[in-house]
């Protein structure tokens, strides 16, 4: 059964510990829970970097990518799966404003949507995100990803898909086998990751069923690595 977290610590209440920097180790591994369902109970979360990519990779428990969001034939209401890596990047590093907030990749499925860059369909598969995300008391999880106010104008990434939220949808190499989810974002596109620091989350999100403001909420946690988010994984190249 999918679980929320109850650590006892809200996400709204640590979102100053993701901001504060990282601790010294590199990957994040964690124990197994029983109680979390197997395609989001992660074992693992790193990044490292090669002479090219950064490597976002998380390892679950198995079946990664294999539990999907029911349909529901609308946008309104809609719910989200994704695997998440906040990190320490500034939101300028991502093609956004300066400190906006939580930057984060994600790597999300939604079948009643698609959200791809110049209208490029993505509803039907895993497909990755840049998200920065606030924190709004309104939210289940504590969290949303950011709304772009109505008639305000912020930098945005040239592949922003047009919706009223800062979110980036690159087109990066995106791999689901097996127990691990993967994704090799180019260095050239990305040279501040070297060094950040990170944490790694499997989460449900839910988009307003009434399509105001908070859009699209952080609604349930189902693990997040270090326990609570603290992120002490620190980006190193590979051995």
């Amino acid at each position: 059964m999918i679980t929320k977290m109850n650590q006892g610590i809200g996400l709204a209440a640590i979102v100053l510990l993701c901001l504060a920097g990282a601790a010294s180790a590199k990957d994040i591994k964690v124990e197994s829970n029983a109680k979390v369902q197997a395609s989001f109970d992660i074992v693992e979360s790193r990044i490292i970097t090669d002479k090219s990519h950064a490597i976002f990779y998380t390892q679950v428990r198995a079946d990664a990518g294999k539990a999907t969001p029911t349909p529901t034939g609308k946008f309104p209401g809609s719910d989200v799966y994704a695997y998440v890596w906040p990190t320490s990047l500034n939101s300028a590093d991502a093609g956004f404003e300066k400190d906006q907030g939580i930057v984060a990749l994600a790597v999300t499925f939604h079948p009643d949507f698609d959200d791809g860059a110049k209208g490029t369909k993505n509803h039907d598969r895993w497909h990755p995100h840049w998200v920065v995300l606030s924190k709004d008391p309104s939210c289940a999880g504590g969290l949303k990803v950011k709304d772009i106010p109505k008639d305000a104008k912020p930098k945005l990434p040239d592949s922003w898909p047009g919706v009223p939220l800062l979110i980036d949808s690159p087109d990066y190499t995106t791999k689901l086998s097996g127990d691990v989810v993967e994704v090799h974002v180019p260095l050239d596109k990305l040279g501040a990751i070297k060094g950040a620091s990170f944490d790694g989350v499997a989460a449900g999100l839910k988009v307003n069923a009434e399509l105001h403001a908070p859009l699209l909420c952080v609604a349930n946690v189902f693990k997040v690595a270090s326990g609570d988010l603290s992120m002490p994984g620190k980006v190193a190249p590979a051995k």
